[in-house]
């Protein structure tokens, strides 16, 4: 079977799921993609240049699985005649509905914001099946579909929201964890050591990060501090904060440089404090549990599907307050903490090794249904 994966954002996590489900996959996995920068005009103009590279190939596949950032479309519009007898499937990794809007985009003061939405919506309209990478997901995106919609005139059409959730279902992120086995160690580390493995960005919340840091420090309590994660020319200025004023605690601060650096340093690390307010799946935080780091998470967004329910209660919180004092008793219980591996168990199955098979059964089952209409 030859599956075509048309992504306009081939970069990050985007990158990582395609070629992963490409190196894995027993069938012939193909991708059309477009560098990963200007997102938002990605929204627009890939459909169009991605239309025409699609037009240019000279085999067809039985298959093709279109990335959220597609505007799927004006891409179907586009090569109308050359997808005839080809499902098309369209697969979520995050949606411009529910994302959390920087308080710096102009985009939002504007009224302009919407349109990124409405592209996603009509994508979604228009796929044969509709895949996302968690139950929160789903949920939210379809939750949220009626708002978004009757903040229009009129002509709502919002019968369509149960259309897209009849041809709705979850299709976990898979994740090469099996390739982070060759750095685990049972080192215990006599100062506990705090991970961020996360994008440097602004619905990563690393202002409460930060509070949570000073917290620790008024209470003297000893840590180091491991800051992973992309770079940006816009990131935000409270990461430089922590740079200055955290220098003493700091073993690495900023990209990792090659994955065997970044591998040795999440198994270096022992808790996981995690603030952010964006995260569809949560790639970076199954990484850091299958690494052995303990979860502090707030309970919201796709983390409570990757917890085991015994342990929901040691590693969620609800508040700040709760959240400073979850992170502390952390810190003084960091030997039972370390390496639990019924929570490394539970992430396990998120392995390519395991969902590639679990992704190519389904992809089948789809070109067999289609044909068989």
């Amino acid at each position: 079977m030859k599956i075509l994966i048309v992504e306009p954002f081939f970069s990050g996590s985007h990158k990582k799921w395609a070629c992963g489900f490409q190196q894995t996959s027993q069938h012939d996995v193909d991708i059309l993609s477009l560098p990963g920068r200007h997102w938002k005009w990605r929204m627009y103009g890939a459909a169009v240049s991605l239309a025409n590279a699609f037009k240019k190939r000279e085999t067809k596949p039985d298959l093709i699985i279109a990335s959220d950032m597609l505007d799927l479309t004006t891409f179907i519009a586009l090569v109308r005649q050359e997808i005839q007898g080809i499902p098309i499937a369209l697969y979520f990794h995050e949606n411009q509905i529910t994302y959390p809007w920087s308080a710096a985009d102009q985009d939002v003061p504007l009224q302009r914001n919407n349109q990124y939405g409405f592209l996603n919506y009509t994508s979604a309209l228009v796929a044969d099946i509709v895949f996302y990478n968690s139950s929160y997901h789903l949920e939210s995106f379809l939750g949220s579909l009626p708002d978004f919609l009757n903040q229009f005139p009129d002509h709502l059409e919002l019968q369509n929201i149960e259309l897209i959730r009849n041809k709705s279902e979850v299709l976990s992120l898979g994740i090469d964890l099996k390739v982070f086995d060759l750095f685990k160690n049972n080192n215990e580390n006599e100062v506990p050591i705090l991970l961020w493995n996360h994008r440097w960005e602004y619905d990563k919340n690393p202002e409460d990060f930060y509070e949570a840091l000073c917290y620790l420090k008024s209470e003297n309590l000893p840590f180091k501090l491991i800051m992973l994660g992309e770079n940006y020319q816009k990131s935000p200025v409270v990461l430089k904060k922590i740079e200055k004023e955290f220098q003493k605690e700091l073993l690495h601060f900023g990209y990792a440089k090659g994955f065997d650096t970044y591998a040795n340093l999440l198994c270096q690390a022992d808790i996981l404090p995690v603030t952010n307010n964006q995260d569809f799946f949560g790639g970076s935080v199954v990484e850091a549990i299958y690494c052995g780091c303990f979860p502090l998470l707030p309970d919201r967004l796709a983390y409570p599907e990757h917890i085991p329910d015994d342990y929901k209660s040691h590693c969620f919180y609800h508040n700040k307050e709760e959240f400073h004092q979850k992170l502390k008793q952390a810190l003084l219980d960091l030997k039972k903490n370390k390496v639990n591996q019924s929570l490394v168990d539970f992430v396990a199955p998120y392995d390519w090794s395991i969902l590639a098979k679990l992704y190519d059964e389904r992809f089948e089952k789809i070109r067999n249904e289609y044909h068989n209409l």
